[in-house]
């Protein structure tokens, strides 16, 4: 029996938006060969849409497959089931109901597919290709349009007895509090610590600050960039803004750090942009919130993955995962 050459083995990434979906050839050292993307929702019908990511990932297949072997489809993708290899009433996507969709995958590509939610992917392309190489316990937390998280415990991701373990970003972090605007729940994480809740934190502050540089912005214009452009500007209010998101995220991190003890908790996402004046706060409050046997233990740091392939990375680490 011939001994396997690592170097010539491949994965297809795939990670799966509301809008967009991008894929790509990804090595056993995290490199991403080749790389492309389709409109998610310019189709129907999965059936449609699997037939057209073939029809865009299969010329790169046949670049890459007279040197490589492919070991199998990784896919990220919302409310994905780790277990069934289904996609399950996800809202942002536009085929209802439970997709089989490891299922279809496999049809289609004659390759074996696993599929896991895109902020479960993240921490697993972390482990493999990032900031937590050579870690067993720790947590990913995703701070983009929403908060997503994947909980890495003994060198294992945790699903949960049904696939769906690790919703962090809808913890409840005060309770009573500001409505969801998707789930309509009152005061959990997302909603606060997420780009979307940035927004309206920024928005409710504007309104009480006349005097703030963010009334120089038109109302749609607001956001947590247009937030961070005031903030290096030292306007109070925008710093304001970011203290408190980061308060409410270290208040939430505290919790998650006694559940399962993690080494380091890894943030990844558009928001981490705003750099200390978020990360500051965040690690204050994760800090005063936490029990003594637990403080001074848990390093809070940035995602070392390239924001622009750390979703194919993340979803190719799902093949080699086992």
């Amino acid at each position: 029996m011939s001994l396997i050459d690592l170097s010539k083995q491949v994965a297809l990434g795939v990670d799966i938006g509301g809008t967009n979906t991008k894929f790509g050839i990804v090595n056993h050292r995290g490199e991403v060969l080749d790389k492309g993307s389709l409109k998610t929702d310019a189709y129907d019908k999965v059936e449609d849409f699997i037939d057209a990511l073939y029809e865009h990932v299969y010329p790169l297949m046949e670049k890459h497959g007279s040197e490589k072997h492919f070991d199998g489809i990784g896919v990220g993708a919302p409310n994905a089931n780790y277990y069934k290899g289904t996609i399950e009433l996800a809202p942002n996507l536009p085929w209802k109901g439970v997709i089989p969709f490891t299922e279809l995958m496999t049809a289609k590509f004659n390759l074996p597919c696993t599929v896991t939610n895109d902020a479960n992917a993240a921490a697993l392309g972390e482990m493999l290709f990032g900031a937590a190489r050579g870690m067993k316990d720790f947590i990913m937390i995703t701070l983009g349009t929403g908060v997503g998280s994947g909980i890495i415990s003994n060198g294992s991701l945790i699903y949960g007895h049904d696939g769906f373990a690790g919703e962090l970003g809808h913890t409840i972090v005060k309770p009573g509090g500001r409505k969801h605007w998707s789930t309509g729940s009152e005061g959990s994480l997302e909603a606060y610590a997420s780009a979307t809740g940035i927004t309206i934190t920024a928005k409710k502050m504007r309104a009480e600050f006349p005097e703030s540089m963010l009334n120089q912005y038109p109302e749609d214009e607001i956001n947590s960039k247009t937030v961070y452009e005031c903030a290096i500007k030292e306007d109070p209010i925008a710093i304001e803004v970011f203290r408190y998101t980061g308060q409410k995220l270290g208040e939430a991190l505290a919790n998650f750090v006694m559940f399962s003890s993690p080494q380091a908790i890894l943030l990844f996402g558009g928001v981490i942009k705003a750099g200390d004046f978020i990360l500051k706060p965040a690690k204050l409050h994760m800090e005063r919130n936490l029990l003594p046997i637990f403080r001074n233990k848990v390093k809070l740091v940035f995602s070392e993955l390239d924001e622009a392939d750390a979703a194919i990375l993340g979803a190719s680490a799902l093949v080699w995962e086992k």
